[in-house]
C-alpha cells in the first residue's frame, strides 16, 4: 500500500463520509472510488463495509487505520525535523497584549526576531487584546504580554520591563505647575481611559481606588490620538506611558505630570501557559524580546 492509500482511509474514516473526504483531499469521487478500490485488491479484503449509508471499518480496516495513524503521524514529524535541520527551527506563535499601546514597539521587534529566525511565523492576535490571560488558557494564543497577573497555577509569568505611567495635561492646565499629582488632585477632573472595566486602568488601580477617590467624570476614549486631542483642547486629563507619550511632547502643546512623588511605575510579564512543553524557538523568543527591550529601546 502507498501512503495516499492510508490518507485516503484515514481521511474517510475521520471525515465521517465519502463526500467530506472528497473535499478533503481534493478529489473526485471517481478517484477516490478508484483509490479504495486499489488499497482492498492489494489487501485482498474489504476495509469497509456499508451499514446504512455509512461506511463502517472492518477489522482488517481497523489495523489498516490504526496504521495510517501512526506512519502518517511520523511522517509529519520526520518532515519537520528535515525542514528544522535544512532552514532552521520551523513553526508559529502567536502573541497578543492587554494593551493597544504596546503595538507601538512590539512589530518592530517581530521583525528583528522575524530576520533571526524566518521560518518562525509571528502572528500578532489583536482580537485577545484586553483578555490575553483568558485567551491564553483558551489556547488562542501562545504568548500575552501583561501587566496585571492574576493567580492561576496554570499561567507562567516572566519579568519583560517596568515603566512609568505619567498623567498628560493641556499647556494651560491647573495641573502644569505641579510636581506630582495626588489622588485628591483628580476629584474635580474629568479622566480619559482607554477602555473598561475600570479595574484594569493603572491610574485607577494604583492611585485613585486605593484612595478611594472618583473623578468628576470619566470617559473611555480608546483611539490614543482622539484622546490626546481632548487633552490639548483642555477638556479632559490622561494616563499614559511615558515612552508612548514622548513623541507626543516634542510636537503638541501637551505636558507630562508625574503620578506620586515617587512616580507610578508597573513591571510588564510576558506570560505562557504553566504545563505546556513550547518548543526551544519560544525560549529563544523570550530572551530576544527581553535583550532588545531592555538594550535597544530602553524602555522606561
Amino acid at each position: 500500500m502507498e501512503i495516499r492509500h492510508l490518507k485516503l482511509i484515514k481521511a474517510i474514516v475521520e471525515e465521517g463520509s465519502i463526500t467530506k473526504a472528497i473535499d478533503k483531499l481534493h478529489l473526485t469521487q471517481s478517484a477516490l472510488s478508484h483509490q479504495l478500490k486499489e488499497a482492498e485488491y492489494q489487501l485482498g479484503t474489504a476495509i469497509f463495509l456499508r451499514t446504512n449509508k455509512k461506511l463502517v471499518l472492518t477489522k482488517a480496516g481497523e489495523k489498516i487505520y490504526n496504521l495510517a495513524n501512526e506512519i502518517i503521524s511520523k511522517l509529519a514529524e520526520t518532515e519537520a525535523q528535515i525542514k528544522q535541520m535544512v532552514f532552521g527551527e520551523y513553526g508559529e506563535i502567536r502573541i497578543s497584549t492587554e494593551c493597544f499601546s504596546s503595538y507601538h514597539w512590539l512589530p518592530s521587534v517581530l521583525k528583528q526576531f522575524h530576520l533571526l529566525y524566518p521560518n518562525v511565523e509571528l502572528k500578532i492576535v489583536a482580537e485577545a487584546t484586553h483578555i490575553p490571560l483568558q485567551k491564553i488558557l483558551e489556547n488562542t494564543i501562545d504568548i500575552a504580554i501583561i501587566s496585571d497577573q492574576i493567580k492561576d497555577n496554570n499561567i507562567k509569568y516572566i519579568e519583560l520591563f517596568q515603566d512609568e505611567v505619567v498623567m498628560v495635561v493641556s499647556e494651560n492646565h491647573a495641573w502644569t505647575d505641579k510636581k506630582y499629582v495626588v489622588a485628591e488632585d483628580f476629584i474635580n477632573e474629568h479622566l480619559i481611559i482607554h477602555s473598561l472595566p475600570l479595574e484594569t486602568v493603572t491610574i485607577h488601580q494604583f492611585l485613585l481606588a486605593p484612595a478611594k477617590i472618583s473623578p468628576r467624570k470619566i470617559t473611555p476614549m480608546p483611539l490614543t490620538e482622539a484622546s490626546l486631542e481632548m487633552v490639548k483642547a483642555d477638556m479632559g486629563v490622561m494616563s499614559m506611558a511615558k515612552w508612548a507619550l514622548l513623541p507626543h511632547l516634542k510636537t503638541s502643546p501637551i505636558k507630562a505630570i508625574k503620578v506620586g512623588k515617587n512616580g507610578l511605575k508597573r513591571k510588564h510579564f510576558i506570560a505562557v501557559r504553566a504545563n505546556e512543553n513550547y518548543p526551544d524557538y519560544f525560549q529563544h523568543f523570550i530572551h530576544f524580546l527581553q535583550n532588545e527591550i531592555n538594550l535597544q529601546w530602553n524602555i522606561q
